[in-house]
């Protein structure tokens, strides 16, 4: 039997389930596929730590969000960057700018239980799971037709709007016949919460090395969110230190700003690559998120970017009429295009500038952070960046819920 919905989101993590929210609160008919069972969590939603710009906290906690987080995050008030072995450096104040903070820092896991408990409370959503996209099928009059296989077997839903939520390795992408361009960094980013002498104050600091960067994020709960890029080839070498060995190599790499690092919990490890589709649309389908673009982690800038996309595609549908339709999806890639090339330019440079030892560009990389951190103009240019207003932002990003 064929279930049809007005829109169908393959993928139910971060973007995904941000998507389906935005969607209920419009009315809008919404299948949501998701590939874990109930009573699992997605894989995404693990230790690592999220960094939501000012922009996403606004659209989040408009959507009801961030009242379901059970741990406080983290305001994040100062920003400071340098690089080792140069002489530079940049420090951002919020309260410069007439803000408490730039955006917040949240444990990704805390995030995918208060997603959960916003989902619950949907009225107009769907959910199929556990169950996976397998196929495009012919039929759909009027929308796409795609085949699901789950526990009861396989399944056929119709859609007028189908959305590839599913990840950096998409495979709705593919179905779609739509390439990505690839780039290995031949980086490895381990993710830890660590303790420290010095409590974090609400600085989030970023530290470059010629290896990949390092950046201690303020959590709500008095430790950091230590991340720590070490090249490939050395990632099963320090996924192999004990505590004592694997915090001196922190501190080497980091400092002594926050004082001795004391305690580290569990390391995971993630290689990174920027995988970059080659068009957002298809006929009656759009790509969100990492299906659309990833990142290099560095800034901060996917999910706050991939919920730029969900949220824009929301604003679109919500003016009414069909959401498949030919001249909606070419706004949708109109409106994204500013964002989406600004942001991976940004993330694509800092990350190659910063981890080039040629000794040419030390004094050229120093004098830029000195240019930064006393240029108010350069300055406003990186904050509007770092809280998400970049582009034509979506309605909800903008607007301070009570």
């Amino acid at each position: 039997m064929t279930q049809r919905h007005d829109v169908v989101i393959v993928g139910g993590g971060l973007v995904g389930a941000s998507l389906a929210i935005a969607l209920d609160r419009l009315g809008i008919d919404v299948g949501l596929v998701e590939a874990t069972p109930g009573t699992t969590m997605p894989a995404v939603f693990d230790q690592r730590n999220l960094s939501f710009a000012a922009a996403t906290v606004n659209a989040l906690t408009a959507l009801g969000v961030m009242r379901k987080l059970r741990a406080a995050p983290g305001p994040i008030r100062r920003i400071h960057i340098s690089r080792q072995g140069d002489f530079g450096r940049v420090r951002l104040e919020a309260t410069d700018y007439g803000r408490d903070s730039f955006g917040q820092v949240v444990v990704a896991r805390d995030f995918g239980e208060a997603l959960e408990a916003r989902l619950r409370e949907l009225d107009h959503v769907t959910r199929y799971r556990p169950a996976r996209f397998v196929a495009l099928e012919e039929g759909g009059e009027g929308g796409r037709r795609l085949r699901l296989a789950g526990e009861a077997g396989e399944q056929i839903l119709d859609a007028r709007l189908l959305v590839a939520a599913d990840g950096t390795r998409s495979q709705l992408r593919d179905a779609l016949g739509i390439g990505a361009q690839e780039h290995d960094y031949a980086q490895t980013l381990f993710v830890a919460r660590v303790r420290a002498e010095h409590a974090p104050d609400g600085t989030a600091y970023e530290r470059f090395t010629a290896t990949g960067p390092t950046a201690l994020l303020p959590r709500g709960d008095r430790h950091f969110g230590a991340i720590h890029g070490v090249p490939s080839e050395q990632a099963a070498n320090v996924a192999g230190l004990d505590e004592a060995a694997w915090l001196g190599r922190l501190q080497q790499a980091f400092g002594w700003r926050i004082g001795r690092f004391l305690a580290s919990g569990e390391r995971s490890a993630y290689p990174i690559a920027r995988v970059v589709a080659e068009r957002l649309t298809a006929p009656r389908a759009v790509l969100v998120g990492n299906a659309a673009q990833t990142l290099h982690p560095i800034g901060a800038q996917g999910f706050n970017l991939g919920l730029r996309d969900a949220l824009t595609l929301a604003e679109l549908i919500g003016q009414g009429g069909d959401p498949g339709a030919d001249s909606l999806l070419r706004t949708y890639a109109d409106r994204r295009a500013e964002d989406r090339q600004r942001t991976l330019a940004f993330s694509d440079g800092l990350a190659r500038l910063t981890a080039n030892p040629a000794p040419l560009l030390r004094p050229l990389r120093s004098l830029g952070l000195a240019a930064v951190d006393v240029s108010p103009t350069l300055q406003a240019y990186l904050v509007g960046g770092a809280m998400g207003f970049r582009g034509d932002v979506p309605a909800l990003c903008r607007e301070v819920a009570a």
